[in-house]
């Protein structure tokens, strides 16, 4: 779309590479060139393959489904740039899958998103671009510049084309931590909000349902959450939904991280179909017909445009443009 911005280095990350392609595609540029090798003792290797000194330069890698090697790649990625001469370094990470880790809420134990934010820090990044933090506080863990993107503009206008979308629509939040983001859907929506009363025991992902607060009887229903590893939390809901009286129920993620255990109960479940972005690469997904994928590289690519001239972001945070949710239908999966 920005044909004229030739200059702009977007790399992308062994994860990142599609994500990195839509980017490239919305601006008119071409992806970076360079390789990343995998040994088979575990070793990572990246090279950058084109001269990048005195360029702004951004790397696109998700911290998602393999967290540990997409972590240590982008410290990687992040230093050898600084070692090219690369004029300024950008980290795009879609998905900042430590972001959970935010707090010490026990005793003896690290707050992983602050190691994380040090590292990509320490390694080299002048600034990060992410999208929908389990917690946005920890965009105060880096001090540089930190971009939090949302998806919920682009998730909600892929909804209100819906025919489940209608007057008796009610925007569904599991729990109590993710009802005033839930109330962000719903107004953007002009609905009502429903709460699920949750409660968490253990880390072994597993949560239960207790009751609902508000009025779901005949009426269709959309459950928002920012991210879901099991799925277990959405099919809970969706049962006490369906016990309630529900109609239809939908769900709404900004980031999709199932595996085929999950995918299995969202595709058993009262669930008609689940939206979620495209933040993470996520081969296990591709089989369900109730997955759709709605991509918001647009908006990273728009951002990056906007960081490119030295003009605001801030603008994309509670608006998108009209070129942006059209160019994101147009990569819809």
């Amino acid at each position: 779309m920005h044909s004229e911005q030739g200059d702009i280095k977007i790399f992308a990350g062994s994860t990142g590479v599609a994500f990195a392609k839509k980017m490239c595609k919305y601006l008119g540029a071409e992806i970076g060139k360079s390789e990343v090798i995998h040994f088979s003792d575990g070793n990572i290797f990246i090279r950058i393959q084109e001269t990048v000194r005195d360029k702004d330069v951004y790397l696109v890698q998700p911290i998602g489904l393999d967290p540990n090697n997409e972590l240590v790649e982008i410290l990687f990625w992040m230093d050898a740039f600084k070692r090219a001469s690369a004029s300024t370094i950008t980290a795009i990470i879609p998905y900042f899958g430590y972001a959970k880790g935010d707090k010490k809420d026990e005793p003896r134990v690290s707050i992983r998103a602050r190691v994380c934010a040090d590292c990509i820090e320490v390694t080299g990044a002048d600034r990060v671009v992410t999208m929908d933090l389990h917690s946005p506080q920890v965009q105060g863990f880096f001090k540089i510049p930190t971009d939090h993107l949302y998806s919920l503009p682009i998730l909600c206008e892929y909804v209100k084309g819906l025919d489940i979308y209608d007057d008796s629509f009610v925007v569904v939040s599991p729990d109590a931590g993710f009802a005033k983001t839930a109330r962000k859907y719903a107004d953007y929506l002009g609905t009502n909000v429903a709460i699920g009363d949750k409660t968490r025991t253990g880390h072994d992902e597993n949560a239960q349902i207790l009751e609902l607060i508000g009025d779901v009887e005949g009426k269709n229903c959309m459950i928002v959450d920012d991210f879901t590893i099991s799925g277990g939390t959405l099919v809970d809901i969706a049962n006490v939904l369906k016990r309630k009286g529900a109609k239809r129920i939908i769900a709404c993620l900004a980031h999709n991280m199932l595996r085929e255990k999950g995918v299995k109960k969202i595709d058993e479940s009262p669930i008609e179909m689940l939206i979620s972005t495209d933040t993470v690469e996520n081969p296990f997904i591709l089989a369900s017909k109730k997955m759709i994928t709605v991509s918001v590289a647009p908006l990273f690519a728009e951002g990056v445009f906007r960081i490119h001239e030295r003009v605001s972001v801030s603008p994309l945070f509670k608006h998108v443009p009209p070129k942006v949710v059209d160019s994101a239908r147009e990569n819809e999966d």
